[in-house]
This record gives C-alpha cells, sequence and structure tokens, in this order.
C-alpha cells in the first residue's frame, strides 16, 4: 500500500508520476488547466514565449510591474503633498474652517481694489503737491488735512445715524455712497491736472495753487474713511479666534492691490503721464463697490436687530468723542492706532526732504527751464526731476507693500497665535524705537528709505491686525463712532503734531534729525509702555467675558453674523443673558 495519505488518482497525476509530462513544462506547453477556464492560462503562457523560442520575456513584465508601482505611489506622493501643505498652512494659520477662509478671501477683494487705489493716488500725491506747491507745503498741507476730516468725519457719523435710522438700509451702503464720491473727485483731480495753468503743464510752484491742495486732502481723508469703514464692517462680522487666524490672510490679500498700485506709477508715469494714472485710480472707487455688492449678494446683508422700539437718544457726531473720554481702554486704542505716525510723519518728511535735494541735484533746473526763477532766485523741481521723484516713490511704494505682503501672509497670524496678543502688541513699539535710532545715527536718504520701509510694512503687518483685534469686545457703538474719530480725526491729528515738528526745525536738516529724532524716542517709550497696559487689559476683558462700552446700547447693536466670541456658551463675549440677570436681581430681593 502507498504512505500517501492523499493520493491523487486523475490521468494527469499518473502521466506525472511516470515522467510523461516534465518535457511539456520544460518547454512552457502546458494548456489543460488553462483551457479548463477558457484557454486564458494559454494565452499568457504563449506570449511569455520570446523570440528565443519559451523563454519568458522578463523586461516586458519588469516594465509592467514599475508601471503598476508608479499607479500604486502616485496616489500616496499626492496625499504627502497634500499633508504637507496642510500642516504648514495649519502652522500659519491654525485650524481655520473653510467658511472663515472663504469670507476673508472675499471681504479681502474689497480690500484689495481699495489699498491699491490708495497705494496708486498716495504715490502721486506728494509729488502732485511738491510740482504745484512746492515740498515746503507738505508740512502745511497734513495740518490742513485735520481740518478737512473734520467735516468728513461730521459727515460720516450722521451718515451712520441716519443708517440706523432706517430699516431699508444697511451698513455696506456706506461703501456705495462714498465709493461714488471719491469716484468723482479722483476724476476731476485727474482731468484738472491737465490744464496748461492749473496743472502740471504750469511747471512754477506756488502754494496758492489750490489743486494742489485739494488733490492731497481728498487723498488723506479717503484713506482714513474708506479703511475705517471697511474695518469697523469686519470687526462687527467676526469672532476672536476667527480674528486670529484670518486678519493676517485679509491684510496679505489686500497687500498685493497696494503692490499692483505703485507699480503703476513707478513704470508708466513717465510713459502714461501723472493725469492718466491718477484717473486708473478714481476707477478702483467703482471697483471695490462691486466687490462689497458681491460679498453681500453672497452672504446677505448685515441686518440690524429687529428689536428697534427702544432706543436712547443719539449723542450725533459727538458720541464717539464722549466715548474716546468715558473708557481709558478706548485712549489705549487710539495711542496704538495713531501716536506712532509722529514718529513715521518725522521720518517720512525727512526722507522727501532728502529726495528732494538728492533728485533736484542730478536733474537741476538750469536757465531757460520752466522752473527757473530769475526774479526770486528759488528754483522749483525740474520735470526730469519730478518724475523721478514720482518714481522713487513708487519704488518705494512697492518695496514697502511687498515685505508688508510677505510678513501678512507669513508671519502676522503664526506670530499673533504663537506669541498671543499680548507679547505681539510690544514688537512695533520696539521697532520704532530702533528705527528712530537707527535714523539719527546715519541720516542719510537710503538709511531713511529702509527706516520707513520698516515702519510702513509692519505697520500693516502688524499693528494694524493687532490694534483691530482690540475692538473686538467692544459694542458696535465704538467700533463704529468711537473708531471713526480715532481712525479720521485721532491719524490725522497725529501726523499733524509729526507735522508741526517737522515744521518748526525745516529750517535745517541736521536740526531736523537731531531734534525730531528726540522727538519719536519719547513717542517710542510711551508706545512701549501703552502696549504692556493694553495687552494685560485686553485678556483680562476677554477672560471675563466684558464688552466695553455694552451700557451704552439698548436694542440698537448691529448683530455679529459669524461666531461669537465665546462660542461655547452662544453669547457674545460670554455676556450673560437677560433671563440670568432677572433670576440674580430677584434672589437679592429674596
Amino acid at each position: 500500500m502507498s504512505n500517501d495519505p492523499f493520493p491523487m488518482r486523475s490521468e494527469a497525476a499518473a502521466k506525472l508520476a511516470q515522467g510523461e509530462i516534465q518535457e511539456e513544462w520544460r518547454s512552457g506547453d502546458v494548456t489543460t488547466s488553462g483551457e479548463a477556464r477558457g484557454g486564458s492560462g494559454k494565452h499568457v503562457l504563449e506570449e511569455s514565449r520570446g523570440l528565443t523560442g519559451g523563454k519568458m520575456n522578463i523586461d516586458k513584465y519588469a516594465d509592467d510591474s514599475d508601471d503598476e508601482e508608479d499607479e500604486f505611489f502616485k496616489p500616496q506622493k499626492n496625499e504627502r503633498i497634500q499633508r504637507f501643505l496642510r500642516k504648514i498652512f495649519t502652522r500659519l494659520y491654525g485650524d481655520m474652517n473653510m467658511d472663515d477662509l472663504v469670507k476673508s478671501l472675499t471681504l479681502s477683494s474689497t480690500l484689495f481694489f481699495l489699498i491699491g487705489g490708495y497705494w496708486l493716488l498716495r504715490s502721486l500725491k506728494d509729488p502732485v503737491l511738491t510740482a504745484l506747491c512746492g515740498v515746503q507745503a507738505i508740512p502745511k498741507a497734513k495740518m490742513l488735512s485735520v481740518l478737512v476730516v473734520l467735516g468728513v468725519v461730521a459727515v460720516y457719523n450722521k451718515l451712520i445715524d441716519f443708517t440706523e435710522s432706517r430699516e431699508d438700509l444697511k451698513m455696506h451702503h456706506l461703501f456705495y455712497f462714498f465709493g461714488t464720491f471719491y469716484f468723482l473727485m479722483f476724476s476731476g483731480i485727474a482731468y484738472l491736472l491737465t490744464d496748461e495753468e492749473i496743472g502740471l503743464p504750469n511747471e512754477i510752484p506756488n502754494e496758492n495753487r489750490i489743486l494742489g491742495w485739494v488733490s492731497y486732502c481728498t487723498i488723506e481723508s479717503f484713506g482714513s474713511v474708506m479703511v475705517s469703514l471697511f474695518w469697523s464692517f469686519v470687526n462687527s462680522n467676526v469672532s476672536l479666534e476667527a480674528a486670529k487666524a484670518t486678519y493676517g490672510l485679509i491684510v496679505a490679500s489686500a497687500q498685493i492691490g497696494s503692490i499692483l498700485g505703485p507699480t503703476v506709477v513707478s513704470w508708466k508715469a513717465n510713459d502714461w503721464g501723472i493725469p492718466f494714472c491718477y484717473f486708473i485710480g478714481a476707477t478702483c472707487m467703482l471697483v471695490l463697490q462691486g466687490t462689497m455688492y458681491g460679498y453681500i449678494t453672497m452672504y446677505g446683508n448685515d441686518n440690524k436687530s429687529s428689536d428697534k422700539t427702544k432706543k436712547k437718544e443719539k449723542a450725533g457726531i459727538l458720541e464717539g468723542l464722549v466715548l474716546f473720554w468715558k473708557y481709558n481702554y478706548v485712549k489705549g486704542i487710539f495711542a496704538i492706532s495713531c501716536l506712532f505716525m509722529v514718529t513715521v510723519t518725522i521720518v517720512d518728511y525727512t526722507m522727501k526732504v532728502l529726495a528732494r535735494d538728492y533728485f533736484s541735484e542730478e536733474y537741476p533746473c538750469e536757465a531757460g527751464m520752466p522752473c527757473y526763477d530769475s526774479i526770486g532766485g528759488s528754483h522749483g523741481m525740474s520735470s526730469e526731476a519730478s518724475r523721478a521723484f514720482a518714481s522713487f516713490m513708487g519704488i518705494f511704494g512697492q518695496a514697502t507693500n511687498t515685505l508688508s505682503f510677505l510678513l501678512s501672509l507669513l508671519g502676522t497670524s503664526a506670530v499673533i497665535r504663537t506669541l498671543g496678543l499680548r507679547l505681539t502688541l510690544l514688537l512695533f513699539p520696539s521697532l520704532c524705537l530702533i528705527v528712530i535710532l537707527l535714523v539719527r545715527m546715519s541720516p542719510n536718504l537710503w538709511t531713511t528709505f529702509l527706516a520707513m520701509m520698516l515702519l510702513k510694512a509692519n505697520s500693516y503687518a502688524l499693528n494694524n491686525p493687532t490694534k483691530e483685534m482690540l475692538y473686538l469686545p467692544t459694542s458696535s457703538r465704538i467700533k463704529y463712532k468711537a473708531k471713526s474719530w480715532i481712525d479720521i480725526f485721532g491719524a490725522r491729528g497725529s501726523k499733524a503734531l509729526g507735522s508741526c515738528v517737522t515744521s518748526y526745525f525745516s529750517y535745517s536738516t541736521v536740526s531736523l534729525v537731531a531734534n525730531g529724532s528726540l522727538v519719536g524716542v519719547c513717542v517710542s517709550v510711551f508706545l512701549i509702555w501703552n502696549a504692556i497696559y493694553m495687552g494685560k487689559t485686553f485678556e483680562g476683558f476677554v477672560n471675563d467675558g466684558v464688552i466695553v462700552g455694552e451700557e451704552e446700547e439698548t436694542h440698537d447693536v448691529i448683530p455679529q453674523k459669524l461666531d461669537p466670541l465665546n462660542e461655547e456658551d452662544g453669547t457674545s463675549c460670554a455676556v450673560e443673558d437677560d433671563d440670568d440677570d432677572d433670576e440674580e436681581e430677584e434672589e437679592e430681593a429674596v
């Protein structure tokens, strides 16, 4: 008997045992099992025969294996890349949800055209004033702009009261009103700049030429009103956590526009002319209205509270000043928002004086030129010098906003989330102190250029987002009314204070640097102290759920659209519900 417990009794097994089928296997001509499955096995084995007669084509199967391996690893490679990019995004902006991201990008499109148009016009502001009225008119124009914005802030606050009193009007309608107004103003100025007598073709500077003053003050007021209105709208619609994650991204997206604006001036001012570049800036006023309309269409109107039956008596245009005077926290926001402009104005004027001297020497005004004053001896800038000055300011805008864009995109949100708002508030005033000392030690054109670039870029990338976040634990009246006074009047007032310093010491560049830098050092030291106070106070308000100025409002509060500051409790800034207050009062009465 066989010892095999599982004997194979088929005919094929018998032939295999006798060795009859071994030759067939060696030649690769096995077909029995393949034919049983429809011949597929024979087809595969026949394909394996190469031209060598029965040997398997190893190279073919090796290539097929490599292709299959690439297809296998390709999805994994894509997943690794996606995980890597997601890790970087999370490191920079935190765990931002898609809804906040899309809304932030939509809002940033409005700020893109707003800042882009503003920086295009800003690059032309000083060259136009210098060509029409002389460089000595810049400090006076800054002081005059303070008086101009008094009227602007009065109209702005009046429109806020009017908008809140009407059911059919919303806050975003103010974008349409001011956007149309500034479009008409800038278009008119662009046309008048081509006039032979009052425009740029007349190259004799005179402080009595009104067009230069109108151009300067209009650009200054636009930068204050529209930017303040935009951030008031945003601050009323975002939470603290969303602000930490998205404000840097909003600023970074807008900085692309601020780079393109000066680029138009630096590249095309000589070819297209200053008036045409001016008109391009005017068209941005129309486009930003369209982007705001698109946002409202996508995400709805900023509906006010439906309970409007009880309203306190309005304080009018002075309500913002009343709130400013009443709350030290609001005074601290004012200091962070505006006082650094004293230092910036001093350094900025120093740079422009040095630039004026530099380009006037490189492109001198000679006898026979329209800028040559043979009677008074006070020669103006030649047309070549004016264009070079304009191009220089365009390059300054490009460099400043490129640096600001990189800092906003890669640093702002990460720094705020890593250091916290309390420590981040200290960074910018410390930089102001370092920069003003650098200018004092090395007062030349390129040192002041670097100093201004650092100050401007970090004011946009660090100071602006942090000071806007300080408004989050405040009432809507402070966000709109007090903020309008701070951003419009307070900012102009700080620039005017800096202009007083530069005007007093403008008789000598050496005196301007020596004395102006001392003022800048004092202001920077005070700002460092204020930043310490505000950081500590802000954390206390957020932890305790305090809303500054809440008692000033009744039922006319502008609601917040996105997540409240305290998402867990479901109330804005963890403010207790009225029902809880009533229960406490009943317990005290018992």
